[in-house]
Parts: C-alpha cells; sequence; structure tokens
C-alpha cells in the first residue's frame, strides 16, 4: 500500500469530529482542568469528578468518553469547548496522529483526494 503524504502544515479543522470520536485518552495539561472548568462555568472540582478519569499510568488526568466512544464534549454541533479545547487536541494531527486518520479525517480526505492519483473503484 501506498503511503500518502500531503503538507500537514496547511492543515485546517473542518470540524467533522471523526479524531473525536477515536478511542484513546485525550491528556489534560497541568492548567488545562482550570481553563476548561472556566470555560463551562464550573468549580475545577467538579469538573475534574464529573468529566476526567486518571490515566492508568496515573501521570495525568483524561477526558472521559460518552457511552458511544466518543468524547463527552462531541456533540451534534460539534466540540462544545472549542475554543479551550485540551492543547492534545488542537495538536492533531500535525504533532501527533493514529494509524489511518487520513482515512476518517475530512480535510485529509480532501487533501489527499486532490494530491493523488485515484484508482476508480468498481461498482458491484
Amino acid at each position: 500500500m501506498d503511503k500518502k503524504k500531503f503538507d500537514l502544515t496547511r492543515f485546517e479543522c473542518l470540524g467533522c469530529g471523526a479524531c473525536c470520536r477515536q478511542s484513546g485518552y485525550v491528556r489534560l495539561g497541568d492548567k488545562e482542568p482550570d481553563i476548561i472548568a472556566d470555560f463551562l462555568n464550573m468549580d475545577v472540582r467538579d469538573f475534574i469528578e464529573t468529566f476526567t478519569c486518571l490515566t492508568k499510568d496515573r501521570n495525568g488526568l483524561s477526558i472521559i468518553d460518552a457511552p458511544d466512544g466518543a468524547c463527552i464534549f462531541l456533540d451534534s454541533n460539534g466540540c462544545r469547548i472549542n475554543p479551550v479545547k485540551p492543547s492534545q487536541c488542537r495538536d492533531f494531527p500535525v504533532k501527533w496522529r493514529f494509524l489511518g486518520f487520513e482515512q476518517i479525517c475530512e480535510w485529509a480526505r480532501k487533501n489527499c483526494a486532490s494530491s493523488q492519483t485515484s484508482t476508480p473503484t468498481r461498482r458491484l
């Protein structure tokens, strides 16, 4: 399989929410619980109790998942905390990405399609 390459420095989130539906931790930096709690008009202790869990390595906090496995802050309008979303979210996919992200990320799909010669698909 050919490795698809495109310029991630030109990445612009289209708000598709695909990355928000992937399993795994969204680790919070030291100040992020305070910032997000303030944005939600919550006491930081209530925010931590309601919306975070201790990571398995016990080295930090992570945002919990919704029952469907998506981020708890993802709703039908997108990210409820977008203006203050964690750095891990802001850094995706430029500083980190999961295997196969280009197949689900709307921006990557559009940019891969426009920069790659596609192989016609066979219709059944």
